[in-house]
């Protein structure tokens, strides 16, 4: 359901000069409900649909696991060696180290790795962090490229000295826009659908309930924001691990009746006009896709200023940027938008026209210009379909 997801199949099924395998993990460890994964069995049906072919890797998890570990390896091994792809390219940092492994063990022409944020910090203990940098680096040095979705994470690769700067390639992920810039939504009537006042205004943000994610920190800065503004909602849209404790807390602020829980949407394209403004708090983003999404639904942007969201959000341009886990600067950063219509009108105007640089389809020709190019690089000839799982 996440972003990393919904990125890879889009490569997937947007590289027609290519034969794609997609090798992908159960979904046992992902807190979906039966609905939502019913919607992630209808996006891998149209893949196949398209033409990808699609194998399920039972050991391929998301925790560690030695067992399941080696498993995978000795498994996408035997897969790589089968299909004999002339590129391999892994995505997210577990499927990454388990799947660059099995293409170096199995000879793989080409092995391209997409971190889609990296885990260098904000996610684990320093000392487990470090641990994960170093297997990073080592992994690096026989991939040939790895993709940064942002300038601010080709920065991190740099500052973490994870590879040469040769090695990287900058290739945003790509947001499906019309939605969000043609939605037509009866305000009034879908905020008493979905039980948000009708006349409040919203301060609203979309995403996993995670502690990387920062949601508790958005819930403690509208605590600021509603002495102010006692005439506002927040609505979280995602679920997540902090979802009981989030309504703890605000039932013992006593604003539980000012805090909207929608879960899991697919139909945030018809949500987003609903916010009044979108609040990103996350502790650490390889870009934050969401935040296009925002800004194609014409919304004021406020978010922490960690990894690539600063390539997205331009400071007093499309919206306000706060370092990571303040939480007065981010009430004061949120009351200032609300406070300022005209301010937050402007923004999200200026939003719409900028969302424009991060479509689908300018994606997918760098993508492909950068298979091109790595294969031509390690002296592969280009004759006929390629195939990349």
């Amino acid at each position: 359901m996440g972003g990393s997801a919904q990125n890879t199949l889009e490569n997937c099924i947007g590289t027609p000069s290519y034969e794609v395998v997609l090798v992908q993990g159960l979904t046992l460890e992902s807190g979906m409900t039966p609905e939502q994964e019913s919607i992630v069995q209808g996006r891998l049906r149209q893949a196949q649909e398209l033409g990808v072919t699609i194998i399920v890797e039972p050991a391929l998890v998301r925790r560690i696991s030695p067992l399941l570990d080696l498993r995978a390896v000795w498994s996408l091994w035997r897969i790589i060696r089968a299909e004999r792809p002339d590129i391999v390219h892994t995505h997210t940092s577990k499927a990454g180290i388990v799947g660059r492994l099995a293409a170096w063990l199995a000879g793989a022409p080409v092995i391209i790795h997409t971190t889609h944020g990296h885990v260098f910090y904000g996610h684990f203990s320093p000392l487990l962090s470090k641990v994960y940098l170093i297997i990073e680096r080592i992994f690096a040095t026989f991939t040939h490229r790895m993709v940064a979705l942002t300038e601010g994470e080709k920065q991190d690769f740099l500052k973490f000295s994870l590879c040469p700067e040769g090695k990287i390639v900058k290739i945003h992920s790509g947001v499906k826009i019309d939605k969000y810039l043609n939605a037509k939504v009866n305000r009034v009537a879908f905020k008493q659908e979905l039980g948000i006042h009708a006349n409040r205004l919203v301060v609203g943000t979309v995403g996993w309930l995670w502690p990387i994610k920062g949601p508790m920190y958005l819930l403690k800065a509208m605590g600021k924001v509603w002495e102010g503004n006692p005439e506002c909602e927040l609505v979280y849209v995602g679920k997540g691990e902090l979802e009981a404790e989030l309504r703890a807390t605000a039932a013992a602020m006593g604003v539980s009746d000012k805090v909207n829980f929608l879960g899991w949407r697919e139909d945030i394209y018809n949500i987003m006009p609903l916010f009044d403004l979108f609040a990103l708090p996350s502790l650490n983003e390889g870009m934050g896709r969401v935040l296009v999404e925002a800004m194609a639904a014409g919304k004021p942007l406020v978010a922490s200023e960690v990894g690539g969201v600063p390539d997205l959000v331009t400071p007093g341009a499309t919206g306000i940027l706060v370092p990571p886990g303040d939480v007065e600067a981010l009430a004061a950063a949120i009351s200032e938008i609300l406070n300022d219509p005209v301010k937050a009108q402007k923004m999200g105007d200026t939003g719409r026209r900028a969302c424009r640089h991060y479509s689908v389809a300018a994606m997918l020709e760098r993508l492909v210009t950068m298979y091109d190019d790595t294969l031509t690089a390690q002296g592969k000839r280009l004759n006929g379909k390629r195939s990349t799982p």
